[in-house]
């Protein structure tokens, strides 16, 4: 009977002897194979008939002939050998012009269409047989565990606080205006702290339960309360709701002014001296290392970056997270 507990120390070593010895039918031409001396060849040789309770080689007229048992373990040591040289032989390089991976982003819509369609178009010119799907983010949605789990390759994010466990790479700052129609009644003069305060606001319904963004902190801070009156899951819904109302909307800048060249709205400064908001991309370890998710990244941020402004300075690093792509 096999000793069942003595599969637990065979080793690629065994492997190797015992795919050499079923071959070859003969220890000396098997220590040849494996450019090693006969007396260690015939030592593995016991250790494997120990292991598996069998002789797995019998002698016969010829020499050596295997077993039934022998016979048996060929196809099934040749195949758990390949895939052991399969993991440590290094990975092809990615080659982005022949790849059909799909690629996942997941991000909330602050970041306008138009950007969306710049990475698509980046994407079909250089990698025109993958598919890149985005993934709009909501509260009851665990980003964390998607990056973990490989549903989400990279979130784009401006949240306060990222997760440390996941690395990270700045993309830009930006700073925040109020939006509204263009002949709304706060447009005739400067737009006072009381005003601002007091006007009908709109505002995007959080993206992740317990995170409120940087308006909202920045409010609670200085102990200030903006009236809101309504809130919307997509920020692509708020330019059409300020064509028909009082309302304004608290935005990044780069959102306000695509929406404007749309639509008859106007950009009012803000006054109170918000922090600049700074976007992110966020990815998980497992696939730090993976070349076909480093070009992803690369391709992201290097295309946003260069939509953005240059000059304006990054944000700070925060401890315990990497901005490393590579």
């Amino acid at each position: 009977m096999a000793n069942l507990s003595g599969w637990e120390s065979i080793d690629v070593h065994l492997l190797r002897v015992l795919h050499a010895l079923l071959t070859e039918c003969s220890v000396s031409r098997a220590a040849i194979k494996l450019n090693q001396s006969q007396p260690a060849v015939s030592t593995a040789l016991r250790r494997l008939r120990d292991i598996t309770g069998d002789q797995l080689l019998v002698r016969s007229r010829n020499g050596m002939t295997p077993t039934e048992r022998g016979m048996g373990l060929l196809e099934p040591v040749k195949i758990a050998l390949s895939q052991i040289e399969a993991i440590a032989v290094r990975q092809v390089r990615f080659n982005p012009a022949q790849s059909r991976r799909v690629f996942n982003i997941a991000t909330p819509d602050y970041l306008h269409a138009g950007l969306m369609a710049e990475i698509v178009a980046r994407f079909r010119q250089l990698s025109p047989q993958a598919q890149v799907v985005f993934h709009s983010l909501g509260a009851d949605h665990d980003f964390a565990e998607a990056l973990e789990s490989g549903e989400y390759d990279v979130v784009i994010a401006n949240w306060p606080q990222p997760p440390e466990q996941l690395r990270m790479a700045p993309l830009f700052d930006d700073d925040i205006v109020c939006v509204m129609r263009k002949d709304h009644p706060l447009t005739r003069r400067p737009l006072s702290l009381q005003a601002y305060l007091e006007a009908d606001h709109v505002i995007p319904t959080p993206y992740s339960v317990g995170r409120r963004g940087v308006i909202d902190l920045h409010l609670a801070r200085e102990r200030l309360k903006r009236n809101v009156v309504a809130q919307v899951p997509y920020f692509s819904l708020v330019p059409a709701m300020l064509l028909q109302t009082d309302m304004v909307f608290t935005s990044p800048r780069m959102f306000a002014e695509h929406a404007a060249r749309l639509m008859p709205l106007s950009i009012q400064e803000v006054p109170i001296s918000f922090p600049r908001m700074s976007f992110y991309l966020l990815w998980h370890e497992r696939s730090h290392h993976a070349d076909e998710c480093r070009w992803f990244r690369e391709q992201i941020v290097s295309l946003i970056r260069s939509q953005t402004d240059r000059s304006q300075p990054r944000m700070q690093t925060p401890a315990k997270t990497s901005f490393a792509l590579a």
